[in-house]
């Protein structure tokens, strides 16, 4: 299979990150798939929004689980971009209901430090609910956070999980990881890491691998040379335009 190409967070130089606008204006170029980001509102409803913070929003000193749905959905998510019509948070509900049928989602399951277990959990439960009946041609849910990759796989065994691993974690972390944790459905690295060495490692254990985030030139063709399963990038079109030439 080709490599193919998912849009960061929607079309996040042309709209705001993570809103209506930015994954609609993703869509109308040929990307595969969306990445998106999963919190948990005040009220335990799974919302999008990357941040630890709503620092992008003026309030540096808020998180998402300090604010009801409700709150969240009367503020202007878009007010960090210049010109953008005002737009409220988006339910991940929804979120899965408009866009699962028109492309491949990953769903990043976000945890901030000190996050509470119980919370966590809660959030997972609702992810792999509103997804339902799992199907890794459409929908993959990946996290940073190993635990909640554990959780998940307690819980839906079946579901594709996908371990992403920070720029300072080289193909040995990667390799101890696919072994300790065979259920993994594959890895999402950070560009700097991804070289040959780290094809081999995914590869020899049947595993996937995606690759965030690839915005250059010399980084989107490093991907798609050693073959990458999935590219991120916040220009998916130029990613496109790469890979299709």
């Amino acid at each position: 299979m080709r490599t193919q190409i998912f849009a960061h967070r929607g079309a996040n130089k042309e709209a705001a990150e993570n809103t209506r606008t930015a994954f609609d204006k993703a869509l109308r170029y040929a990307i595969d798939g969306i990445e998106t980001d999963i919190q948990l509102s005040r009220d335990e409803e799974a919302v999008l929004w990357h941040d630890d913070d709503l620092a992008k929003l003026g309030l540096p000193e808020k998180r998402i689980d300090d604010l009801d749905h409700a709150q969240l959905q009367a503020m202007n998510f878009a007010s960090h971009f210049a010109g953008a019509d005002k737009e409220g948070v988006i339910l991940l509900d929804d979120f899965v209901a408009s866009y699962r049928a028109r492309c491949r989602l990953l769903l990043e399951i976000k945890r901030y430090p000190g996050e509470p277990d119980a919370r966590q959990h809660i959030k997972v439960r609702e992810t792999l609910a509103i997804v339902g009946v799992p199907d890794a041609d459409r929908v993959l849910a990946s996290s940073f956070d190993l635990d909640s990759l554990l959780y998940a796989r307690h819980i839906a065994p079946q579901f594709p999980l996908v371990f992403n691993l920070e720029p300072e974690h080289d193909a040995a972390f990667a390799a101890r990881a696919l072994d300790e944790h065979a259920f993994l459905h594959g890895l999402c690295v950070h560009i700097s890491t991804l070289d040959e060495v780290m094809m081999s490692v995914v590869r020899e254990r049947g595993k996937s691998i995606a690759v965030y985030t690839c915005n250059s030139d010399e980084q989107i063709v490093r991907a798609l040379t050693l073959g990458v399963d999935i590219l991120i990038s916040d220009y998916p079109q130029k990613a496109l335009g790469m890979r299709d030439r």
